[in-house]
């Protein structure tokens, strides 16, 4: 790991452990929102281009997106699994109207929709943390601490048709009946829906790897959750020293795996905002929710079964297993 990238590493730490040091100082678990830590992976530490967008319409999209979740939560006559489709057609056309690609708004107004958020506390944290999160990067770029990211929506990566995004509405709709119906609904907790748009929708690498990406998702939530009962439970932690030691270690695995993902992020801080006695149970929710994903964009949204074998071996033969036993081949090395 380069010196720029561990410095930004910290000052993500600090931005984490500073949202949670306030929620827990002021008692308001509306302050938490999981979808920042994904955000500051993606825009702080990752050095390249992950989402197409300008720093302003981060910060409007963020801010928009949370308040039609509070709205929602607060007037809308309709069933959860209406409202869970309502969040999603709302965040969708916000991406199609604007031909960014800042997927993790749909996490943020599916949040408050899934956890029953009312409070404003919620949207003003939003809105407050997404600033926070634009001028630090517009520092680390003048500083020389990152890459400087330019923006044009002309170029964005996800060309889609309005058919594309009702498909992925149905597929959502199909998925999160069975989890709202029996109330598991950890299972559809919204960083894996925003792993199965980023999957279904975008030309990333991270295609290629959906083993892998289920790897990291269920190990972030295992260390969220392990975290959270042990350390903060048990032992009596602080939130504060609980999330720090959280991310120390899930930055760590980041860097070991060599790929980062990063809903991953959002996965591991939801243990601090659900029900204290649900926590030991989330890991298997999301790895039966990533499973169910992932395997509808694969199969129904990327048509894997149409690929050759050489990438279907890159995609679900792990790389430490596939060196031992496949011989490489030019096509494989370009798929890595």
């Amino acid at each position: 790991m380069n010196k720029l990238k561990l410095i930004r590493y910290i000052f993500g730490l600090i931005m984490i452990g500073l949202m949670v040091g306030v929620s827990e100082w002021l008692g308001e678990k509306e302050i938490l929102f999981p979808e920042m830590a994904a955000l500051i992976l993606g825009l702080w530490i990752i050095d390249k281009k992950i989402w197409t967008i300008s720093r302003p319409m981060v910060v409007l999209l963020m801010t928009v997106s949370a308040l039609f979740g509070i709205f929602l939560v607060r007037y809308s006559p309709f069933p959860l699994l209406a409202n869970i489709a309502i969040s999603f057609t709302f965040t969708s056309l916000c991406l199609f109207v604007t031909r960014t690609t800042l997927i993790p708004i749909t996490s943020a107004s599916m949040l408050p929709v899934l956890l029953g958020t009312h409070s404003f506390v919620y949207p003003l944290s939003v809105f407050t943390m997404s600033i926070l999160l634009v001028c630090v990067q517009w520092i680390f770029e003048k500083k020389g601490l990152h890459k400087v990211i330019s923006f044009n929506s002309n170029k964005s990566p996800y060309r889609h048709s309005p058919w594309h995004w009702i498909k992925l509405l149905l597929g959502l709709i199909l998925i999160a009946a069975i989890p709202v119906y029996t109330g598991k609904m950890y299972f559809v907790v919204p960083p894996l829906v925003v792993t199965f748009v980023e999957f279904s929708s975008s030309s990333a690498g991270f295609r290629n790897r959906p083993v892998q990406v289920f790897f990291v998702l269920v190990v972030s939530a295992i260390l969220g959750a392990f975290f959270q009962y042990t350390l903060h439970t048990v032992l009596g932690f602080s939130e504060v020293n609980t999330v720090l030691l959280l991310f120390t270690c899930l930055f760590l695995f980041i860097e070991i795996v060599g790929k980062p993902f990063a809903p991953a992020c959002a996965i591991a801080l939801i243990p601090m905002i659900i029900p204290q006695q649900n926590v030991l149970l989330y890991p298997l929710q999301v790895a039966g929710g990533a499973a169910t994903f992932l395997f509808v964009a694969m199969v129904f949204f990327l048509k894997c079964y149409r690929w050759k074998r050489a990438h279907l071996l890159v995609c679900f033969v792990p790389e430490f297993i596939r060196s031992r036993i496949f011989r490489p081949s030019k096509y494989i090395e370009q798929l890595k």
